[in-house]
């Protein structure tokens, strides 16, 4: 059911708590807000108080969700072209006075609503709890701890940590805010974003938009980072008190196109209500809502109803427009042959069931036309750090001018600055050998005999370390472990500066700190980036701290230790870069200088005058290992026929490395002609530098861009599609939105990834792993091809009712009417026994064996290929075939060819032989119809030979059909209920006109054989002449060749081609 509204309690007033304070909390300072409250600056709520809590006040939430509505799933049951052809079939037999068949009809609609009903609920039901996975979450401490929740777990009390991107789940008051702006123009309408200053307080009568020590709820972080206390959540939240405006629905009815002075002439009101009109038969026939698969099949429902109604006309002609009972009843049956049953209903159900399975592989799907393209992707452009790698930095190396080189070894716990050895090398980098290790890297030594020896240049590359940086690295009070919060590039540099005693929560925390922040310029992904000013609390002298991309910080260096920067020193420094990087290192720059500037409290500090004239400290090389599983993963993209490509922030060379290692770039590098090499990897500037028509021109697409900006992701994107490519990009910061709304699929990361970039998103990774894209890509083609399998089963069986129906007009009786060679209500029972329970069988099917070692498939196609359309038809002609050849058998072969008189509503004597090749007929169409349901298990292998390598070489089959026992037991009920139809006295010859059988059985069994052999003889032809056209293509079969070969082989060993593969 929908939720009940919420309203806040009357006296509440603006900017309250949800239990009333001493004072609004704009009024009041963050310590007596966390008195009143209470709450904890510093840790936080208890998990208990938490859970408390919840309990008292209720989820963080307005109250406005929908729900799953009972009433409407039913009455989108009742309003389906399936069940309201149904309810016509049964008007029409009522009105003819054929109170049996009405009767059967009127019980299968029954029947197929409340079936669908309670598959429908539940597959709602499923789809509901998946929305809450992907609802906005947010930081909060809790117990000292930083966790991720909910944002409707959030309670009144919470502490909670912001940073850029985030959306704030609750009313908050700010306090350590660092540069902290917000977008408040959901709430004030302000379009320009809104700078907080955490110490003020003020009047109780300030408007929202004028309190500057509170943050709102539903609004977004912009800039910097901040702490605040939850004050208000839920209705009682300021976005709570409009929360009536939000409810509102976008109109329905079209509005009327007026004139400049508002008038408008009366065609334009008929123009209006002729196209909301339009719409609302739209909705109700399902062609404009849904997923384009879901409008595609809505609008093949209707085609199939336009073709039923010519169908009947056909009957009726073929028997001069008879007005009699059985003419009009054989042109209705003739006409239900060609509607399917529930397939909107079976798609809704197998995409519920596939967004389920996805959230055990790590995926949330927030966006169901997703799952329709992740089968389609030919690329993936991926991050680096934390996706396509484990995301836990160490600093392996540093390298300070003047004073060598310092290499970290054995350290096997990221955040303890106390495991691991260090090594001094007096050298640079580019004179040792690393490779070799050990010795070679320098001599073993305590770090405080380094902080003696290294005096100034030393001291100067570990304050930068430390300040220049937000985590926060500490032991835990109660078990001595050392934890670690922050950015995992910020928290590898902390420890390092760490292992030497510069420790920035000791030096900015406790009762005497030697520094104190005054301003904060966050990592620019523009300038590559960040800087902090601090102040000396000794001497109270300012000093501005630089750490970034190494190119983007020398630019802005002019002396370091040994003098002025030159432009010599400058390659110096990039030539031993390069050699951090070569080992697949992140390296970054540091950089300092004395900070005489002027800052007044609130005022927007200019970059410019802090990244400018820095001595330069030295670099840090970071490792961060490849995850184990991505090579695999990589692997199974390129067997897959998808390309992968890096898009990171890093140096050329550290990416080029970590690129060869997983997979993405080939092994035999060196073996690349020079062009294309330089094609695979490049910079973003040189990227960017490229005209579109340069762009494609390349031979091939970069498979690794470094230094990559945001706007670099969107002409990525941009470059895929001109050569028609569809593509996924992964993404998390605030700035990354635009290139993943632009790209096929937007994949963004759940841990690091910001709320913004989640909201842009159409599936979110909840483990930030590149091998859960392929996952994701996996489950999408398998979800795409038990879609397909069930659309083909259905349309073919529609063919066959239809085909037999159609040439049974020409058995014709003494009186030259059509006699049935299936009666209405067998039609009406095959269409249900055999079609609703059966293909959502298949759509619970698991992935064929091989689907990620063949080529996407076209979207442009989507399920209707030209593969399809000829089985088909060739499945439904075949068995079409064989129970018109079973009814002509029984009739003429066996009997003596007499098809008797008024057989179509009756039976008697004359017409046994009638009756009895009906219930041939019957019986072999339900076979068929339930045999082929196995045989759609896999379109192309035998279904006596589904798993290839299988050494169960005559009883694999029987695994293949008890592996999915839904589907199994669906065809086990199918074909045990066909018995009693034909037995049961009164049943058979009154309702299903037809009569036992005995000897007959044995054509039904012949006739199921042939069916086997036919459908196993068209599907060898089919792997033979797929096989012939890729080796004729590409000289040996696409899953025969080695991965490198298929992938890279046209680059290989020879000069460049024209045209990406």
């Amino acid at each position: 059911m929908g939720q009940e509204e919420k309203r806040p309690a009357e006296s509440h007033v603006s900017g309250q708590a949800n239990e009333p304070m001493s004072a609004p909390a704009h009024c009041l300072s963050v310590n007596e807000v966390a008195t009143q409250l209470g709450a904890n600056v510093d840790s936080g709520l208890s998990d208990d108080d938490g859970k408390s809590r919840l309990d008292k006040y209720g989820p963080n939430d307005l109250g406005d969700a929908k729900g799953v509505s009972p009433v409407r799933i039913f009455v989108a049951q009742v309003a389906n072209a399936m069940t309201l052809v149904l309810i016509m079939a049964m008007a029409v037999s009522f009105g003819i006075g054929s109170y049996i068949e009405g009767g059967v009809i009127t019980g299968v609609i029954a029947l197929n609503v409340i079936v669908g009903f309670f598959q429908e609920y539940s597959a709602e039901k499923t789809m509901d709890s998946l929305r809450s996975l992907s609802s906005p979450t947010a930081r909060v401490v809790r117990g000292g701890e930083v966790k991720t929740i909910p944002s409707g777990d959030i309670v009144p009390g919470d502490l909670i940590e912001l940073k850029t991107g985030d959306t704030i789940p609750a009313d908050i008051r700010v306090f350590e805010a660092v540069n902290f702006e917000t977008d408040e123009a959901l709430l004030t309408g302000e379009s320009l974003p809104v700078r907080k200053k955490e110490n003020e307080t003020f009047e109780e009568k300030t408007g929202p938009g004028d309190r500057l020590n509170v943050a709102y709820s539903s609004s977004t972080v912009t800039k910097g980072r901040a702490k605040g206390i939850v004050f208000a959540t839920g209705v009682y939240t300021e976005i709570g008190a409009i929360a009536a405006e939000l409810r509102k629905k976008d109109s329905k009815r079209r509005p009327v196109k007026r004139k400049p002075d508002g008038s408008a002439k009366p065609h334009r009101y008929a123009q209006a209500w002729g196209l909301t009109a339009t719409d609302a038969v739209g909705r109700f026939l399902g062609v404009n809502v849904g997923t384009p698969l879901q409008r595609k099949l809505s609008k093949l429902a209707i085609l199939l109803f336009g073709i039923a109604v010519v169908c009947a006309i056909i009957v009726l002609a073929a028997n001069k427009f008879s007005n009699r009972k059985e003419v009009i009843i054989y042109a209705v049956a003739t006409g239900l042959s060609m509607i399917p049953a529930s397939l909107v209903v079976v798609l809704t159900i197998t995409m519920a069931a596939g967004t389920k399975r996805m959230v055990k592989r790590n995926v949330i799907v927030r966006n169901l036309k997703s799952l329709e393209a992740l089968g389609a992707v030919t690329d993936i452009c991926s991050d680096k750090t934390g996706t396509l790698t484990q995301g836990k930095m160490v600093a392996r190396n540093a390298w300070l001018p003047g004073f060598g080189t310092f290499t970290i070894e054995n350290s096997s716990s990221p955040f303890d600055p106390t495991a691991g050895d260090i090594r001094h090398h007096t050298e640079s980098p580019h004179r040792i050998d690393f490779k070799t290790g050990g010795d070679s890297c320098g001599t073993l030594a305590e770090p405080a005999a380094h902080v003696e020896k290294g005096a100034e240049a030393l001291a100067s590359f570990l304050d930068t370390a430390s300040l220049a940086n937000l985590a926060t690295v500490q032991k835990k009070k109660m078990t001595e472990e050392w934890e670690a919060r922050g950015d995992p590039t910020e928290i590898a540099i902390q420890v390092f500066s760490s292992r030497f005693g510069a420790n920035r929560v000791e030096r900015t925390h406790g009762e005497k700190p030697q520094w104190a922040d005054v301003a904060e310029l966050p990592f620019d992904s523009d300038v590559k980036r960040m800087s902090v000013v601090m102040r000396n609390t000794d001497t109270g002298k300012m000093t501005a701290y630089t750490k970034g991309a190494v190119e983007r910080v020398i630019q802005i260096c002019t002396t370091y230790s040994g003098g002025e920067m030159t432009d010599e020193f400058r390659q110096e420094i990039l030539r031993n870069m390069e050699v951090f990087a070569s080992l697949g290192l992140r390296v970054l720059a540091l950089a300092s200088k004395p900070y005489d500037h002027e800052i007044k409290e609130g005022e927007e500090i200019e970059r410019a005058t802090v990244e400018g004239d820095l001595m330069f400290h030295g670099l840090v090389g970071l490792y961060d290992p490849p995850r184990a599983e991505s090579a695999p993963a990589v692997r199974s993209c390129h067997e897959a026929g998808i390309s992968v490509h890096m898009l990171t922030g890093d140096h050329p060379e550290t990416a080029k490395a970590i690129a060869i290692e997983v997979g993405i770039l080939p092994s035999r590098m060196g073996d690349v002609a020079k062009d294309v090499a330089a094609a695979m990897v490049m910079t973003a500037t040189s990227f960017d530098a490229l005209t579109d028509d340069q762009v494609d021109e390349l031979p091939v697409l970069p498979l690794v861009i470094a230094r990559c900006a945001p706007s670099t992701k969107v002409r990525m994107i941009e470059a895929l599609h001109r050569r028609k490519r569809f593509c996924a990009m992964t993404g998390d910061g605030v700035n990354d939105s635009p290139s993943l709304r632009r790209a096929d699929v937007g994949i963004a990361m759940g841990q690091a990834g910001s709320d913004v970039a989640k909201d842009a998103s159409d599936i979110v990774l909840t483990d930030d792993n590149f091998a859960s894209i392929v996952s994701a890509i996996e489950e999408g083609r398998r979800i795409f091809d038990n879609i397909q399998k069930f659309i083909l089963h259905v349309l073919s069986e529609n063919v066959a009712q239809a085909l037999t129906l159609l040439v049974g007009l020409a058995f014709k009786d003494e009186r030259k009417l059509s006699v049935f060679p299936l009666a209405p209500v067998q039609i009406i029972w095959i269409i249900m026994a055999t079609s609703g329970l059966p293909d959502m069988g298949l759509g619970f099917e698991q992935a064929v064996s091989g689907i990620m070692h063949r080529p996407p498939h076209s979207l442009k196609a989507g399920v209707f290929t030209k593969e399809f359309l000829v089985d088909m038809v060739v499945y439904g002609v075949w068995i079409a075939a064989l129970c018109l050849g079973a009814f002509s058998l029984v009739v003429f072969g066996f009997g003596d060819g007499d098809l008797g008189n008024n057989c179509n509503n009756s039976y008697s004597g004359r017409c046994d032989t009638v009756f009895r090749a009906r219930a041939t007929t019957f019986a072999c169409l339900t076979w068929f119809a339930l045999f082929l349901a196995w045989e759609m298990i896999d379109m192309r292998r035998s279904f006596f030979r589904m798993q290839p390598g299988s050494k169960k070489y005559f009883t694999q089959w029987m695994h293949d059909i008890w592996r999915n026992q839904f589907l199994f037991w669906a065809i086990i009920a199918g074909i045990v209920t066909m018995f009693p139809i034909i037995y049961i006295p009164v049943l058979n010859r009154e309702v299903f006109k037809h009569t036992p059988i005995d000897a007959e059985w044995g054509i039904v069994f012949v006739a199921a054989a042939l069916f086997f052999m036919g459908v196993e003889l068209w599907k060898f032809g089919k792997r033979v002449f797929f096989r012939r056209r890729a080796k004729k293509a590409t000289g040996t079969a696409f899953k025969d060749m080695d991965i490198e070969d298929r992938v890279f082989g046209e680059f290989l060993g020879s000069s460049s081609g024209s045209t990406e593969k």
